[in-house]
Parts: C-alpha cells; sequence; structure tokens
C-alpha cells in the first residue's frame, strides 16, 4: 500500500485497523452497469435544483478579486460587525481611494 500524507495534527482512528480499510473499495462497473446509468436530476431532483440554484458567475462583472494582506485586527473588526462586512470594508476603501 502506498504512504499516504495527512494534515497535521491527523491521528487514526483506533476503532479502525489497517485491515479494515483494505476491505473498503469500490469495485470497478461493469459495461452492464454503466449502460444502465441515470441522469443524476432523474434520481436525485431535489439535490440537483439546489445545486443549480448557486449564485453563478456575473453576468457583467463589476468587481475583481485580489489577495490583500491586511492586519488581522482590521480583519477581526469587520467580521465582527456582522453579515455584510465585506461590502463595508469595500466601502470604506472606495471612501479612502476618494471614489
Amino acid at each position: 500500500m502506498a504512504s499516504e500524507t495527512h494534515a497535521p495534527g491527523y491521528v487514526p482512528n483506533p476503532n479502525y485497523t489497517q485491515e479494515d480499510w483494505d476491505d473498503v473499495h469500490s469495485p470497478e462497473l461493469t459495461d452492464e452497469q454503466l449502460a444502465g446509468g441515470r441522469p443524476a436530476v432523474e434520481v436525485w431532483p431535489e439535490l440537483v435544483e439546489a445545486v443549480r440554484k448557486r449564485r453563478g458567475p456575473q453576468k457583467a462583472p463589476t468587481k475583481a478579486q485580489l489577495t490583500l494582506r491586511v492586519d488581522r485586527e482590521v480583519i477581526e473588526a469587520y467580521r465582527a460587525s456582522g453579515a455584510g462586512w465585506q461590502v463595508r470594508m469595500n466601502e470604506a476603501l472606495r471612501k479612502g481611494a476618494g471614489l
């Protein structure tokens, strides 16, 4: 078995042995099983609808995503102000830029 890397602090579950994990596998599907597959929308219509309702890309992008280093205290203060903190931060930046 290939060596795996884990996130720092990972602790294996003592209730499972390596043999337990080795027994867990998904067999390859047969051609017959693949041919009998159905679209997800037929099997789980509510789930598919919920996924489709997610917000998509902006039709006319007006904002740009960027990476910015900001003091932790500043972020914490904005987050502590509640929902909409990113909008308020953008307004403060606009004001500082004279827009």
